[in-house]
């Protein structure tokens, strides 16, 4: 009996694990990370998650060219306040529609990050 009880116990804990290693991967995949080619284009960037952050991490996009962010569904929590401290850009991104909405004039790298600085990533602007 005792050998069934601790064989029930290893299933279950293998259950439990497997179940959050399985969950915690299924982020969806960005459909941005575009670079618009340089006639005025919106450069449109989606970001998701992945492993608790922001998914992509870096991105790139052109000086002096609008730029729109967005956050796909699998984006929750304080990751939906979204922060580029160095640009003085602040927004809280409610739904997959709301935007973040910037020309970048400046050639650079800047980090972003969520309001709380826990999910975090590089804006390369060239």
């Amino acid at each position: 009996m005792e050998k069934s009880t601790l064989f029930m116990s290893i299933a279950i804990l293998i259950l439990i694990v497997g179940g959050f290693v399985w969950l915690g991967s299924g982020s969806s995949s960005p459909t941005g990370n575009t670079i618009a080619a340089g006639n005025g284009e919106v450069q449109k960037i989606v970001l998701s998650t992945k492993d608790y952050n922001y998914y992509p991490n870096t991105i790139k996009v052109k000086a002096n060219q609008p730029v729109s962010i967005s956050l796909d569904s699998s984006v929750s929590g304080c990751l939906r306040s979204f922060t580029i401290r160095d640009l003085g850009l602040v927004k809280y991104l409610k739904t997959p529609q709301d935007t973040l909405d910037f020309t970048p004039s400046k050639p650079g790298t800047y980090k972003f990050s969520c309001s709380m600085g826990m999910g975090t990533g590089t804006l390369i602007v060239e």
